[in-house]
């Protein structure tokens, strides 16, 4: 019975991220981490490792969730598949080096950069700011160099980073609809390459619970899944329809609930 109520309570959370992702362009770790952590703190599931397992989880629902996601916003034609091949490269090498390395991070480090990361990017979100368009996109090289940096925090937070590339990609003049096409396809191979990071730092922990491939929950992963690919779609179709600024602005407040209640409960 209990088992039927946490996979239920996966469902409902999936569903809801799912259909943020798509509305927002969002890969939804950055919500998803401080949810599953209370989920899998409240069942008493690997407590030195709750942390871990709730990046680990969420950054690999991103991976379905924004798949889901882009098929639409191509469908529109608002992935820009150019900057995708540039900016990817460093976005990966930098997810895996984070993820790879969060194996050796006391939870509670983690908790805190999770916090804090957040914060900065619901702030970011909240300002809703426009930078000006007033140059082209960086060359190669800086490009590469920006992606790393961005990738190496996405790790840290199970995120797609549409809280960094979205305002680069504004400031180098590429449209709002664009942008949020695009972040979400980058999101895509940053949270394949993060997954296996977290899977790998989490292969010879002990004392994991039941079913997990690292640091992956293997039943909390397939119900949020399930419920997220069937709405991350309807999500992105609403992101064409209707102006999303006041969302943005709901969705920037939720994060500073999330990211303090996680931070106050591993201070």
């Amino acid at each position: 019975m209990q088992t039927t109520f946490w996979l239920a309570t996966y469902v409902v959370s999936g569903a809801l991220i799912g259909f943020l992702a798509g509305l927002l362009g969002i890969g939804g770790g950055m919500t998803l981490v401080p949810v599953l952590s209370a989920l899998f703190a409240a069942q008493a599931l690997a407590p030195d490792h709750t942390v871990h397992l709730a990046l680990g989880t969420g950054m690999a629902s991103v991976m379905f969730t924004s798949s889901a996601s882009v098929r639409e916003h191509h469908r529109h034609g608002a992935v820009d598949w150019r900057i995708v091949s540039r900016l990817a490269p460093g976005m990966v090498a930098g997810s895996l080096l984070s993820t790879l390395a969060s194996g050796w991070l006391p939870q509670r480090v983690l908790a805190l950069a999770f916090a804090a990361i957040v914060f900065v990017g619901a702030t970011q979100i909240l300002l809703g700011r426009k930078p000006a368009a007033s140059r082209a996109l960086p060359g190669p090289v800086a490009l590469t160099a920006i992606g790393l940096v961005i990738g190496a925090l996405c790790g840290l937070v199970a995120a797609g980073g549409t809280f960094l590339t979205v305002p680069l990609m504004l400031f180098c003049g590429v449209p709002m609809h664009t942008a949020i096409g695009t972040a979400a396809a980058l999101g895509i191979p940053t949270a394949v390459i993060g997954t296996i990071g977290y899977i790998w730092s989490g292969w010879y922990v002990a004392d994991l619970p039941p079913y997990t491939l690292g640091f992956v929950l293997l039943p909390a992963l397939a119900a949020l899944v399930l419920a997220s690919i069937l709405t991350a779609p309807m999500g992105a179709r609403f992101a064409h329809r209707l102006p999303v600024a006041t969302l943005k602005r709901v969705f920037a407040c939720l994060l500073y609930l999330l990211a303090a209640k996680m931070a106050i409960a591993y201070w």
